[in-house]
């Protein structure tokens, strides 16, 4: 053992590490076996543990793989104290593992069970006929080098005052034998001891531990020590030859870590022993572990190591605070705690048992549990808690419970870490409950008949409103979310008074809340803040106030002087980075309600529903750092279906979600049907487009990090563009003609179009690729106009207006200008040019068209050119999007996280892929 070598024969073994040498081996000839000499390497143990336990890969023999779980439960046991010194056969000082349960001892039978031959394999010298060494004990002996060798280190010896059992070299123990003897961990024919603790009967009898012994061979079978002492040999030859002599000198190492054992050895016949109090808390704590250690398992009774639990209780002392409108989530609730007895609330009376418990155990309903004094310290504290945080956790999960009951006992044995309870309790109800509230008619002043859902939506933003609460108003594009605005507002200050309603937009929107305030509320005062001069003197107590996010950055004082009722962020995409300078002044602008309202509450990562409901609903989700670790992880990167659950129940009150082919929603809309198209590449663009990959890569190769995502983008951006058209990537004007599949199949798909009478929309994310259509489309003679961001509102207005009253049937828009907001119905034709790779971007700019107010079918064409990156990324949009559905962010960010080899299949040029 002290040597602690490991040798290896057969293949590989002539380059393997350590000193060469002859083995001698015993390998199967036959029927029979025969000795062999093989070469081999002598490698020290310590030298190779790191493989053994670590680095064992596949391709590693059985024995091997053997010799690894055999090496990390030797190291395990040593690293839980369980070792002893003792002295080798020839007297020298060595370490053995020890002392062992049964447990352990059926885990080295478990382990010589599957060791295979080749892992043992050698003769033991002087022994006709040939045998080799019991595997067992070969595993044991294993175990004890493992010791050996790990406990002797140069530390170790500068620390010790002796050299004995710490430095490598051997020194003779001979002189200290019965003390070895005595403290010496038992061999693998001994038996476990363990003390069985019982809780007194009566109030005043003692605690009681009982001494039991486990048969070593048979782990089975375990009797009081009582019983051992008068059995016969039948049963003592079953516990070994020296059972009795094992069970004293355990007691005897016992004894010194724990005292009270030393009145079992007074004992004739060491059975059971008296405990006092003290001394039996002494064995609920680190003593039970040192003695384990010793090898003396002390076992407590199932429902005393059960104890009690502890739940929080959040609450508020003001049961009138819901119900007189001053409720509000900045509020501080009290927090304190509740034991638990088998998931039942301690009654006050069994609360002041435990506060004044003089022992470390009572008696509570019938049985003994123990005392932790800072659980019962616990339950004395207070604390506090945001009402919005409280709210988050009654929401988080439908296993909570709340109750009224001042013992919080409400029968239900599946209890929940954290509980609401009182007015918090009954808004998280209300909330659940909002599935089910009935719809609103429409409110004085609205000349509209709203649909079916729109009165629902009508409802849950009064509802909302009415708690104090915010949200996202999340339908799809077309159902009409203005509308639904503009309703609340006229009901809102019918029931609540008049207060005015500010909502904040893109420009491009402007118009359009101005054409639909004036067309279903014509009798309710509006203002464009906008522009040159713009005012807020005067302003009336019901007026809707409709301004920009760009106007909003400049003029946040001002705003933020207005006592408003409801503000309203539009197309509150805009605003899904909180780091911006317009989110930030989004939240200096007071209010009593707030609602985002947006088609795609989601477009690429959690963080972005994040900024929309940490405005609408502060506190209601932990802080952004928290918030990406607790739940924005787990959902999008790895998966988790139960923290998706768990996040969709907590935010469903305040997300109201409804998509266009929901069943009943919006059954007069046409059918909208959607087709990739494949184009060719030019020959052109396929020396452009196989020229700027084999460059790039070679940079990207090279780099790292940041500066490595940065030139990924940059290539993206590039086989983008030279998809779209060569002219397009080398920023010239022209020519066009004959250079770009894609622009020729556009051109196809747009005559024909115009011929049947039809209107088209054509996104592009390019302002640059929208000037040299609309260039190409005024050769071929086709009547088109183009809608980007540099133009000012009116022109929007007038080209929007234009294109609705059939002036231009070629309506060419930057996507990202005009890809939300804006109603379109005269289209029933939408081509993508390029693609932005967003499945939520793309359905934004489809639903210009078909919306409510289309009676047409409208078609989607997606202009693919084959064999390229557009390609091989089109496959992957349609899971994308229903990842998006269950609010997984998508995007171009993944590609850039994407291998050097990966990348390069990704982007490389297919075959015959030229027209």
């Amino acid at each position: 053992r002290r040597a602690g070598r490991l040798a290896f024969w057969g293949d590989g073994a002539e380059t393997a590490l350590g000193q060469p040498i002859e083995l001698e081996i015993v390998v199967k000839a036959g029927a029979g076996v025969r000795r062999r000499k093989v070469a081999a390497r002598s490698v020290a143990m310590t030298d190779l543990v790191d493989e053994l336990v670590n680095g064992i890969g596949p391709e590693a023999s059985d024995s091997v793989r053997a010799w690894g779980a055999a090496t990390r439960a030797a190291l395990d046991l040593v690293s839980r104290g369980r070792l002893g010194p003792a002295a080798s056969e020839a007297g020298w000082d060595c370490w053995r593992v020890g002392p062992l349960d049964g447990r352990h001892l059926e885990h080295i039978r478990r382990l010589a069970a599957v060791l295979p031959p080749a892992a043992y394999a050698i003769p033991v010298p002087g022994v006709t006929p040939l045998r080799v060494t019991a595997p067992e004990h070969v595993v044991r002996s294993f175990y004890d080098a493992v010791a050996d060798g790990f406990v002797r280190t140069s530390a170790a010896a500068r620390a010790s005052q002796t050299k004995s059992f710490a430095t490598s070299q051997p020194t003779s123990v001979s002189s200290a034998a019965a003390w070895l003897d005595d403290i010496a961990p038992q061999g693998l024919d001994q038996p476990a001891v363990t003390l069985r603790l019982e809780p007194p009967v009566g109030a005043d009898d003692p605690f009681t531990a009982v001494l039991q012994v486990q048969s070593a061979t048979d782990p089975s079978l375990v009797i009081d020590a009582e019983s051992l002492w008068d059995a016969g040999p039948i049963v003592t030859s079953r516990f070994g030859d020296r059972a009795e002599e094992a069970v004293l000198l355990c007691l005897r190492r016992g004894a010194k870590v724990f005292p009270a054992l030393a009145r079992l050895l007074d004992q004739a016949r060491p059975s059971r022993l008296a405990l006092d109090d003290d001394e039996a808390e002494d064995l609920l704590g680190d003593t039970a572990a040192t003695l384990a250690g010793a090898g003396l398992e002390v076992l407590w009774p199932a429902e005393l190591t059960a104890g009690l639990s502890l739940r929080t209780v959040v609450g508020t002392e003001r049961p009138e605070a819901l119900t007189s409108g001053v409720f509000s989530l900045d509020e501080l609730l009290e927090v304190r705690y509740e034991a638990l007895l088998d998931g039942h609330a301690l009654t006050a009376t069994e609360l002041d048992q435990l506060s004044e418990a003089k022992r470390p155990m009572i008696r509570l309903r019938g049985r003994f549990v123990v005392v932790n004094p800072a659980l019962v310290a616990k339950l004395r504290a207070r604390q506090s808690m945001p009402a919005a945080q409280a709210l988050a956790l009654a929401l988080a999960s439908s296993a909570q419970r709340s109750t009224d009951n001042a013992s919080g006992d409400t029968g239900d044995d599946n209890r929940s870490d954290v509980v609401v309870v009182g007015p918090m309790a009954e808004l998280a109800r209300r909330l659940r409950c909002l599935e089910s509230v009935r719809e609103l008619d429409e409110p004085p002043g609205l000349e509209a008949e709203l649909r079916h859902y729109q009165r629902r939506g009508l409802a849950w933003l009064v509802e909302m409103a009415g708690l104090g609460l915010g949200g996202c108003l999340a339908d799809d594009m077309g159902l009409g979310k203005t509308i639904q605005v503009i309703a609340a507002h006229l009901h809102l200050g019918q029931t609540r008074g008049h207060q005015p309603t500010l909502v904040v937009c893109p420009a491009s929107l402007l118009g359009n809340w101005r054409r639909e305030i004036g067309r279903f509320a014509p009798d309710t005062p509006q203002r464009r803040y906008h522009g040159r001069p713009r005012t807020l003197d005067e302003l009336a107590g019901h007026e809707i106030v409709v301004t920009t996010y760009g106007v909003l950055r400049r003029d946040q004082e001002l705003l933020a002087e207005v006592p408003w009722g409801l503000v309203v962020a539009d197309e509150a995409q805009h605003v899904k980075n909180p780091f911006t300078a317009a989110a930030k002044a989004l939240r200096t602008v007071p209010s009593g309600v707030r609602f985002a309202m947006t088609g795609t509450p989601v477009e690429n990562r959690l963080s972005e529903l994040w900024s929309l409901l940490d405005w609408s609903s502060p506190g209601l989700l932990p802080p952004l750092e928290r918030f990406q670790r607790e739940v924005a992880v787990p959902i999008e990167r790895d998966r988790n279906a139960d923290a998706t659950q768990r996040f969709s129940q907590l935010v469903q009150p305040f997300l109201l979600r409804r998509r266009k082919t929901d069943p009943g929603i919006a059954p007069e809309l046409p059918p909208k049907t959607e087709a990739d198209v494949p184009v060719l590449l030019s020959a052109e663009q396929a020396t452009l487009y196989k020229a700027v990959v084999d460059d790039t890569l070679a940079l990207i190769e090279e780099a790292e990090g940041i500066a490595r995502q940065g030139l990924v983008f940059k290539l993206l951006t590039a086989l983008k563009q030279i998809c779209n058209h060569p002219a397009h990537y080398l920023g010239q004007r022209g020519p066009l003609t004959n250079r770009s599949g894609k622009l020729d199949t556009a051109e196809e798909l747009l005559q024909a179009a115009t011929e049947a009478g039809e209107s088209t929309l054509v996104f592009t994310q390019y302002v640059a690729m929208g000037h040299l259509l609309t260039r190409r489309l005024d050769d071929l003679g086709l009547p088109c106009r183009f809608l980007h961001g540099s133009l000012s509102v009116g022109q929007r207005d007038e080209l929007v207006d234009g294109f609705q009253a059939g002036q231009f049937g070629v309506f060419v828009l930057s996507l990202k200008a005009a890809g939300t907001g804006l109603n379109l119905t005269q289209a029933t034709q939408v081509i993508h040019y390029d693609r932005w790779w967003n499945p939520a971007v793309e359905d934004q700019a489809s639903d210009r068209a078909w919306r409510i107010g289309q009676d047409r079918p409208v078609m989607v064409h997606r202009l693919v050119t084959e064999g390229t990156v557009e390609d091989r990324i089109a496959l992957t949009l349609g899971d994308k999007r229903r990842l998006a559905d269950s609010v997984v962010g998508s995007g171009e960010a993944w590609i850039a996280e994407l291998s050097n080899a990966e990348l390069r299949d990704l982007l490389a040029l297919g075959q015959g892929v030229t027209g």
